[in-house]
């Protein structure tokens, strides 16, 4: 059993997981390091707990379909006088089973035990819509 904690996250604006790799790729989307990293307006209070093998699980369209490695946690100062978390994220996105998730805001946990498997290295997920693939999954078709 898989005792990580992680965080899942809606990736918003993109189509599916290449899009997420090729914005990752820019250097708006990379931290002072290169490497890439998402920054959210909330401090985990687990964070410890999260970097202990925790990784970043991204919905695209209702469907989880990736996740990557948490690096570590950055403070992030945007100049507005307010503390904001830069989650720095391994650069190699793993492609993970479809799984079906509702719209939520922010980000929240994720259990290591109900987190979705990885993929074997090379398959995609994303050959189908997000619809379709979340419907296979909501019947346990993958």
């Amino acid at each position: 059993m898989d005792n990580s904690l992680n965080l899942i996250k809606l990736c918003v604006g993109a189509e599916g997981v290449q899009d997420l790799i090729d914005w990752q790729k820019t250097p708006r989307a990379k931290g002072p390091d290169g490497l890439p990293r998402h920054v959210t307006r909330m401090w985990p209070k687990r964070d410890a707990e999260l970097l202990e093998g925790g990784s970043l699980y991204w919905v695209f369209k209702g469907v989880v379909l990736a996740r990557q490695r948490i690096v570590r946690l950055d403070e992030v100062d945007r100049g507005d006088g307010i503390r904001c978390c830069g989650i720095v994220l391994d650069p190699e996105v793993v492609r993970t089973e479809a799984v079906p998730k509702r719209p939520f805001q922010g980000w929240r946990y994720l259990e290591g035990k109900v987190a979705p498997r990885d993929l074997p290295r090379g398959k995609a997920n994303d050959d189908l819509p997000p619809k379709l693939m979340a419907a296979l999954a909501e019947i346990g078709v993958r």
